[in-house]
């Protein structure tokens, strides 16, 4: 292929090598493995720099997945609550996961299952912006459960409509 783009057939390699000399420019070879092999007539320089820079554009589009976290005590206060719920919201509606934590301390750890209560609620709260990734265990004096977006339906347009 030449400089435009043009097909010129099955071209001798000689001939090939002067037809890019006279244009000033570099033989490519694009398809070594086909029969007979593809060359392309074209500035390489440029065609790498094309390249590269078509790449970081690509690494600049991409969205990178954090994990925020939200720490709770089972025995958190209905606004306080509802104060991490909107951050939780926030956090799922910028595609991030969503790590809740539940911190017991001294005789908390005698009511687990109060803790447990609270996980499921936010779960049931998120249900429809949010999937439960890791479901509620126990490490130590902590509660852990992942949630990640679940696609269907964020929160976004929901709230625009309530307004």
């Amino acid at each position: 292929m030449d400089q435009d783009g043009n097909n010129r057939g099955v071209v001798d390699i000689d001939e090939a090598r002067e037809l890019a000399e006279d244009a000033g420019l570099d033989l490519v070879e694009i398809a070594p493995n086909s029969r007979p092999p593809v060359v392309k007539i074209l500035d390489y320089g440029k065609y790498k720099f094309q390249a590269q820079k078509k790449a970081s554009e690509a690494r600049k589009k991409q969205k990178t997945v954090e994990v925020k976290e939200i720490k709770m005590r089972p025995n958190i206060d209905t606004h306080d609550y509802d104060v991490k719920l909107r951050a939780a919201r926030r956090f799922l509606d910028d595609g991030d996961k969503v790590k809740m934590t539940l911190r017991f301390r001294g005789r908390e750890m005698a009511h687990q299952n109060l803790g447990l209560q609270l996980l499921f609620r936010v779960r049931d709260d998120l249900d429809e912006m949010a999937k439960v990734e890791a479901e509620p265990k126990l490490e130590g004096r902590q509660m852990i459960m992942i949630l990640a977006p679940s696609g269907k339906g964020g929160g976004r347009p929901q709230a625009a409509a309530e307004a």
